[in-house]
């Protein structure tokens, strides 16, 4: 016996003397694919997450963290898509016109974006039209009111907000309502998992904890079995699962009716009191949330520029307002979960949309200690839907104000008009979310395709996460 337990204890001693050696090695080829991935040596991370999956015998995090650099590179690389002939195809129907010279401008000032990846010059597949809308936006300044002065979008947007402004008068409540219908579905693609297995499917669903959002019903659901988060979720979801079959699309739908409405806060008729610097509401809506709400020296450096030494809160506000809107254009944006920290992003490249735009003003408006809190779902306008995100600040004595960074100045001589999106909202919102990162209803198992807002939907299965790439969602609005 006693023979056994000194067998058995230098099995052990073995086996733990194993784990740690493996552990060094794991460490050691976790750093170099970490070095691999910021080179943009990407098939070498590939390798290198492969090595750690055969070479250490005590699964652990840092399989995880290798496997998500991995996940991370394939996003890039469907980001970073376009090779240097397709590129300048595009550039020649978009742009027209231009020389060699221009063109290495365009990439040293970063307007025209690309990385290398793997050896090779690979630019973002939205460079092209990025670059167009860059040129507008700095060379076309003098135009730039005639031309949102035609815009149909705008031209909508602007009549929506005047009606606004005139039911508020000085109440500050709901207006203008807009009945709609919303029939979203989202539809994986073929064999995309395998025959048999489940697919778990999270959707878009409205809150109904805001005065704004009112009188929401669902019309059907494509699955009998579905779970409606609770309202207290960061993120308002209905879930749904579903067998997949060789060859063929597995599609989930929801349809659901609303009842959305603008609001307006005339702020020069209301009295703002000072912040309780100790309430638990101040101190959650101030600090940090680490990657993307943060007080980077960067974010820090900006706010106390722009803010100089003014202590009003709507202020500061306004001072931070109007430099986005003469600073920081609106572009098409890299997928999220492929950026390490939005808000320095936008300030290193001074462009961003609208999710980006938002990160970095909550940034600086909460280390100058206002408190503000996210919202996000879509913009669902007739004229132009799509995905959108926004946030409210909260002013003392007044509540939650609703704030648009990315739709920017209105072109306008009536002043309310112009500065409308600094505490007003329209009619033609879908709120999903109040905040970010936060867990889905049920949880998801896999690393999120989106691991901050949740505006397009989830879908993984018992072998991972299913990305952009691997399903298409549609939105459709009946309005009444």
């Amino acid at each position: 016996m006693r023979v056994l337990l000194l067998i058995l204890s230098g099995l052990l001693l073995t086996v733990i003397s194993g784990c740690k050696q493996a552990k060094t090695d794991c460490s050691s080829l976790l750093k170099q694919a970490r070095a691999e991935f910021d080179a943009g040596n990407f098939a070498r991370v590939r390798i290198l997450t492969d090595s750690l999956n055969s070479v250490c015998p005590c699964k652990n995090h840092l399989i995880l963290k290798a496997d998500s650099l991995s996940l991370i590179a394939e996003r890039i690389e469907l980001d970073f898509s376009f090779s240097e002939n397709k590129i300048d195809s595009q550039l020649k129907n978009i742009i027209g016109t231009y020389s060699k010279e221009d063109k290495e401008n365009w990439e040293t000032k970063k307007w025209l974006e690309y990385k290398m990846i793997n050896g090779e010059k690979h630019y973002f597949r939205r460079a092209a039209a990025n670059l167009d809308t860059l040129l507008g936006f700095y060379f076309h300044r003098a135009r730039r009111d005639t031309l949102e002065a035609r815009d149909p979008e705008l031209v909508f947007r602007k009549k929506n907000v005047r009606k606004i402004i005139e039911e508020s008068g000085c109440k500050s409540i709901p207006v203008v309502p807009v009945e709609m219908i919303i029939n979203y579905n989202i539809t994986v693609h073929p064999d995309a998992v395998p025959s048999g297995e489940i697919i778990r499917c999270w959707l878009p669903y409205p809150k109904a904890s805001y005065p704004r959002q009112q009188n929401i019903i669902l019309l059907s659901a494509s699955q009998k079995d579905f779970i409606i988060s609770p309202d207290s979720a960061t993120h308002s979801t209905i879930y749904m699962e579903a067998v997949a079959e060789k060859g063929l699309q597995v599609k989930f739908s929801v349809s659901f009716s609303y009842l959305s409405s603008g609001q307006f806060f005339d702020m020069d008729r209301i009295k703002i009191l000072p912040y309780d610097k100790t309430s638990k509401n101040y101190k959650e809506y101030t600090s940090e949330q680490l990657p993307d709400i943060c007080f980077s020296q960067e974010v820090r450096y900006l706010a106390d520029s722009l803010a100089g030494r003014e202590e009003n809160p709507l202020e500061i506000v306004r001072r931070f307002y109007y430099w986005f809107t003469e600073n920081i254009p609106w572009t098409g944006a890299l997928e999220y979960s492929t950026m390490p920290n939005i808000p320095e992003y936008v300030i290193k490249n001074m462009r961003g949309d609208c999710g980006m735009q938002t990160f970095l003003i909550m940034s600086m408006l909460r280390y100058k200690g206002i408190p503000v809190r996210w919202q996000s779902g879509w913009m669902v306008p007739p004229t132009g839907k799509n995905l959108h995100d926004w946030c409210e600040v909260y002013y003392e004595g007044i509540g939650w104000v609703p704030l648009d960074v990315s739709y920017g100045l209105q072109y306008s001589d009536d002043l309310k008009t112009k500065e409308f999106y600094i505490s007003g909202i329209d009619s033609y919102r879908l709120i999903i979310n109040d905040g970010v990162t936060g867990r889905l209803y049920p949880e998801k198992k896999f690393l999120r395709s989106e691991p901050f807002d949740f505006q397009r939907g989830e879908v993984e299965w018992s072998g991972g996460n299913l990305y952009f790439d691997k399903w298409d969602y549609n939105m459709e609005i009946i309005y009444n």
